[in-house]
């Protein structure tokens, strides 16, 4: 029966999509890792709690399948956005792996800087270099 469950979960790491865009942060890499790491002896393995770990494979097949969005009742989806009103590309784009290196960056040059950057009248490369011309 332990064989049967591994190759379930097996199917389903082929099946679940990777978001390149996050390299190394998304669901997909880390479900994979969460099966290698739970199935170490492959089929082979022994499950502790059988009864749980089918739980967690109908779990993350209704995921994978998006169950909860098609689900017609009682709460249908109007649209395809979140109570802000963020878009679905919206949020892939803040949350991509390039979006969170630029807020880190922000993060490091400190409030201060980060808001004279942004409220003064001229960049600060064009006023250094207006000083050395005079």
């Amino acid at each position: 029966m332990a064989a049967t469950r591994y190759r379930r979960f097996l199917k389903l790491c082929e099946e679940w999509p990777r978001d390149e865009s996050k390299k190394g942060r998304d669901l997909g890499t880390f479900l994979r890792q969460r099966v290698a790491l739970a199935f170490r002896e492959g089929e082979n393995t022994q499950i502790s709690d059988p009864e749980k770990c089918d739980q967690m494979y109908d779990s993350l097949v209704r995921i994978n399948n998006n169950y909860y969005k098609e689900k017609a009742c009682p709460f249908p989806r109007v649209k395809d956005t979140s109570f802000t009103g963020v878009t679905v590309e919206e949020c892939r784009l803040l949350l991509s792996t390039g979006s969170m290196q630029q807020m880190d960056e922000e993060k490091k040059k400190g409030l201060w800087k980060t808001l004279m950057e942004r409220f003064s009248s001229k960049q600060p490369e064009e006023g250094a270099e207006k000083h050395t011309e005079k």
